[in-house]
């Protein structure tokens, strides 16, 4: 059994007769654990859960691989009777209710923003396999393509894709091009907010004579919704009448809100996963094919990102956007060293860094997780446990930068609540 799994989940974990599960006892098989995350509460939590039943009681009992596979319910359950409730429906382990620090935990390192949600993890090298496991419970009920991991784009986009024109092109022409996966519905306002900037991007990177493509993935309710929004773009889609493709492509890149826009390098490699707020923030295109910065000035359009796991923001007095240059250089190295420790480990950062000037955005932010008023002031946030780490000194420096990120990531900091 991995030494990871220890790690990740604890020593014990419980089972709906309310009796321990030792983790090691899991099998030395066990080559995939699938963290479901969901809640008594949620009405697309309970009927999921129905369809996970039936899909784990099958894969269990008729499946080659049944002993590869295990489940482990993680809970936001605050009531410790609905949670109990709850797991009486499951025929798999949880996370004890108690251990709401370590569920957190795991809420942010697999970025979790809705449930339900399911995570397919590689049981000795944590690694994910697969964000998506929602379409796998639905789109493979025989459990026949485990275990599910990632295949390369362009085997997954390999197909028929047409033009607004009625052209038809094949998945192959965009070899060798920059490629944008743009996850989209007409029936979704920002989505069509973003379109809007979006063509216009798109045609300024194919002036410039960039290889660029953009690929629109629908999830739209009928076709006649996607025929009307499809006509206002100038790129290709994938047919909607193919819902395998589609939903092969949400699986791969683990979609679990739209818009979402995906670039891709020449080699369909993620160049980024924000290609919504990138795009936003550079309407000139500037920085086309925009390569993740390591430290983003906090604005409207990239606020999102501070929801979706733990922030650096340093707050300076700072009220131009140039004046901000300094806070930036100062935490850039230490942000850089970060991002590529865990590139290295093929994981995605722990840590995402801002920072943020004297403006409405600011003060905002500042207001909502009560902050004090002090300008330099240096910050974890963490909005998903709604707890914050404050480092309020006169000045700031690199050493003391990278000791608080060390003392953070280490779990060395006492968080206080927002």
């Amino acid at each position: 059994m991995s030494e990871f799994l220890v790690s990740l989940l604890g020593e014990r974990l419980v089972n709906s007769e309310k009796a321990e599960v030792d983790v090691q006892s899991l099998g030395s098989k066990l080559s995939l654990v699938g963290l479901y995350f969901g809640c008594s509460l949620n009405g697309p939590c309970k009927q999921f859960n129905a369809s996970l039943s039936e899909f784990y009681n099958k894969f269990k009992k008729s499946s080659e691989n049944r002993d590869k596979l295990e489940i482990v319910f993680i809970s936001s359950d605050q009531d410790q009777k609905l949670w109990q409730e709850f797991l009486q429906e499951m025929q798999w382990p949880a996370l004890p209710f108690k251990e709401k620090h370590k569920k957190m935990k795991l809420w942010n390192r697999y970025k979790v923003t809705s449930v339900p949600s399911l995570v397919f993890l590689d049981a000795l090298t944590g690694k994910i396999v697969c964000r998506n496991g929602l379409l796998v419970v639905r789109d493979d009920p025989e459990g026949l393509e485990f275990p599910w991991g990632p295949k390369p784009f362009g085997e997954v986009v390999a197909g028929p894709l047409i033009r607004s024109s009625g052209q038809v092109s094949d998945g192959s022409a965009l070899e060798g091009s920059f490629v944008g996966v743009y996850f989209s519905a007409h029936w979704c306002p920002p989505c069509r907010s973003l379109s809007r900037v979006l063509v216009e991007s798109y045609r300024t990177v194919k002036e410039a004579g960039q290889k660029f493509e953009i690929v629109f993935v629908s999830a739209d309710r009928s076709e006649e919704s996607f025929t009307q929004y499809f006509s206002e773009m100038p790129w290709v889609a994938v047919p909607y009448a193919d819902e395998g493709r589609r939903s092969r492509l949400n699986r791969l890149y683990g979609i679990q809100g739209i818009p979402t826009l995906i670039l891709l390098d020449t080699e369909g490699k993620v160049i980024t996963r924000q290609g919504r707020v990138e795009v936003l923030n550079d309407l000139e295109c500037r920085a086309f094919p925009w390569h993740p910065r390591p430290v983003l000035e906090l604005n409207e359009s990239n606020a999102v990102q501070l929801n979706e796991g733990p922030c650096l923001v340093l707050f300076v007095d700072a009220e131009e956007e140039g004046e901000l240059e300094p806070a930036k250089e100062l935490i850039q190295p230490i942000a850089e060293k970060i991002i590529a420790k865990y590139k290295a480990k093929d994981e995605e950062t722990p840590l995402l860094f801002f920072v943020a000037g004297e403006d409405d955005m600011s003060d905002s932010l500042r207001d909502y997780t009560n902050l004090p008023e002090a300008a330099p002031l240096l910050t974890i946030l963490d909005m998903s446990a709604r707890a914050k780490y404050v480092k309020d000194v006169e000045e700031i420096t690199p050493a003391i930068v990278e000791q608080f990120v060390g003392d953070f990531l280490a779990e060395k900091l006492k968080p206080e609540p927002i």
